[in-house]
């Protein structure tokens, strides 16, 4: 492959390379608020899970220089405020999206101040598998060097697709979210599946914080999401609540974030900052696309705020 064939290619493939690396976090984060929104629950504080997880994996990483026990440590701070979300949720009278903001901003405003010390120092990253290997192409080697995390949310948006279709547990998720005079005659407890469903929607949203900072862009800024955390909650509508359509709806708005930088790898140098707006754009069209007075929304559990 000559110069110009490389050069043809090259916003294709700096485009293929960030759609899997920026992507990465939507996955998780929209997978988690995939399986609390089915249990007929929002949570809108997962903005500030992200963040928290994100300092969280870092500051652990830091001090014990393994990236795998800042994993585990940012999933367990998700789960910490997952299952603090769906816990004050459960009493009468209280809105779980004003909740989700007042714990966005605590879980943000947490992380800044405990994150202050871990700015500086490096912390190890985590790995990724050099699929580009077979290429002495510096940009197809760039494009597939993958993480294993994104491998990881690939195989649970699978595993979730099924579970939720073919196992007791996901009929459990699934008519809780429909409804809970259902589940009551059931003899399912509504407030019990919400919070375990919260809890776990958390720990993967810590898991997308902990790619943040262990790995891309891997180190620990108070703007370090950018607002991924929201814009989860517009994807997993756009896929009307199936997790196989949460991976594609990831890649999505993962390929619209990798188009400024992309441009600018191949020397664009006047315009590409406006596509860094991509996604934002992407998530209002989708917003509007998507709110109607007179429609319900397609696949929505029944108990869902938003649906009422």
């Amino acid at each position: 492959m000559d110069a110009t064939e490389i050069g043809l290619w090259g916003v294709p493939l700096a485009i293929l390379g960030g759609a899997i690396r920026v992507s990465t976090p939507f996955i998780f984060v929209s997978l988690g608020e995939a399986i609390t929104e089915r249990s007929g629950r929002i949570n809108l504080g997962l903005e500030g899970t992200l963040v928290f997880g994100a300092m969280t994996a870092y500051a652990v990483a830091v001090m014990t220089n393994s990236p795998w026990l800042g994993l585990l440590a940012a999933a367990f701070a998700g789960l910490c405020f997952g299952l603090f979300h769906g816990w004050i949720c459960k009493f009468p009278k209280v809105n779980d999206i004003a909740i989700g903001i007042a714990l966005m901003l605590f879980g943000s405003g947490l992380a800044f101040f405990f994150g202050k010390p871990f700015i500086k120092p490096k912390a190890p990253n985590l790995p990724a598998i050099p699929f580009g290997g077979w290429s002495d192409i510096p940009q197809v080697q760039a494009a597939l060097d993958v993480n294993v995390l994104f491998l990881i949310g690939a195989a649970l948006s699978v595993v979730l697709w099924w579970a939720f279709r073919n196992t007791r547990a996901g009929l459990i998720v699934r008519v809780v979210g429909d409804s809970s005079d259902a589940a009551r005659a059931m003899g399912l407890n509504p407030d019990t599946v919400r919070l375990l469903a919260t809890g776990v929607g958390g720990a993967l949203a810590g898991i997308g914080g902990a790619y943040l900072s262990l790995y891309y862009p891997g180190s620990w800024t108070e703007r370090i999401s950018s607002g991924q955390g929201l814009m989860a909650v517009a994807l997993v509508i756009f896929a009307r609540w199936n997790p196989l359509g949460c991976f594609a709806a990831a890649l999505l708005f993962g390929g619209a974030g990798a188009l400024g930088p992309a441009l600018q790898s191949v020397g664009v140098t006047q315009g590409y900052y406006l596509f860094y707006a991509a996604p934002y754009i992407l998530t209002l069209i989708i917003m509007i696309a998507t709110s109607s007075p007179t429609r319900s929304l397609a696949g929505a559990p029944g108990e869902l705020s938003i649906t009422k």
